[in-house]
């Protein structure tokens, strides 16, 4: 046999044998801790493109409330013709509650989506990290915090990475994929296949606080908070003329009402304690209406009302 008859022949099993499998289509479970309006959100995206999903709640209450959101949320879209109940029936199937944290040990990523509290977030990761083979990529959807700093204490900084999706997550078409200071290139291009995997565009983002969308929302939001707080128009005013002068799906206020007043506060005041510039400062208005309990559509109350299902009352 010639050189090249050998050569050809070596090309052709080459051929022949099974291309390595990327990491990123070995993800078929995903964890996530946390399950309240973000939580579900990406358990609902993770589910729809026939990802099975785990979500651990603290109790049996919040998980039984988690299920409620998300039926209801899914009735909706129903209700819009966005959805059909076969659809709903396909998602809730393969999406499955828990209260103990070592159910997802197995996951193959996890998702932790709990609030803006950085010693909560590090003490998940801690738990995790002992509880999970070395191969599990840890992700975090902070809106704000060091993914660094939420990583501290663990032994897998390189395989820790921020996803930041944005609400209501199953609809909105990006999310932020954050670098932290050891996140290894193979964690970051695994997260960013994942996330095409859920419909989105990922967008890299460098490791600072409040990343691209935050710190571009919250002085707008703040802003038209203290337009209000001044008395200069009334909330449907601001609403109304945001919207048509900027040709905006939906207003400020109202946004603020969907994303959750306590979680837009906690926002303000972490960028407000990192970076200290006067944008990022509280407007009074929303400490106010924090400390009322008006939350927003999860509370049925906040810059406007709203009824049983998230509708704004006019």
């Amino acid at each position: 046999m010639s050189n090249e008859e050998k050569k050809l022949k070596l090309q052709d099993l080459i051929d022949e044998m099974p291309l390595p499998q990327v990491e990123s289509e070995r993800i078929e479970t995903v964890g996530i801790i946390g399950g309240g309006i973000m939580g579900s959100g990406i358990a609902q995206a993770a589910s729809q493109a026939g990802l099975d999903v785990i979500i651990v709640e603290k109790d049996e209450i919040s998980a039984e409330k988690s299920k409620k959101r998300l039926s209801e949320s899914m009735d909706q879209e129903i209700r819009r013709w966005g959805m059909t109940i076969s659809e709903k029936k396909a998602i809730i199937q393969r999406i499955r509650w828990t209260t103990d944290i070592n159910e997802v040990s197995e996951c193959d990523i996890i998702i932790e989506a709990v609030d803006e509290d950085l010693k909560l977030k590090q003490e998940i990761f801690r738990k995790l990290d002992e509880i999970c083979p070395p191969e599990t990529i840890f992700v975090s959807n902070t809106s704000t915090l060091s993914l660094s700093k939420i990583a501290d204490g663990t032994s897998r900084g390189h395989k820790t990475i921020g996803m930041h999706f944005l609400n209501p997550v199953p609809k909105v078409p990006v999310v932020e994929i954050v670098r932290g200071i050891e996140t290894s290139d193979e964690t970051a291009n695994i997260a960013k296949s994942f996330a095409k995997k859920l419909g989105k565009t990922p967008v890299e983002v460098f490791e600072y606080p409040g990343f691209i969308t935050t710190r571009v929302i919250v002085p707008f939001l703040n802003e038209a908070m203290h337009i209000l707080m001044e008395g200069l128009a009334t909330a449907e005013g601001i609403d109304t003329a945001t919207k048509l002068g900027y040709n905006l799906p939906i207003g400020p206020l109202e946004l603020a009402d969907t994303m959750g007043l306590d979680e837009i506060l906690a926002w303000m005041e972490s960028l407000w304690h990192e970076l200290g510039e006067p944008r990022y400062r509280p407007c009074p208005l929303l400490r106010k209406y924090v400390r009322e309990g008006k939350l927003g559509k999860k509370s049925g109350e906040g810059f406007f009302k709203y009824d049983e299902h998230g509708r704004k009352i006019t």
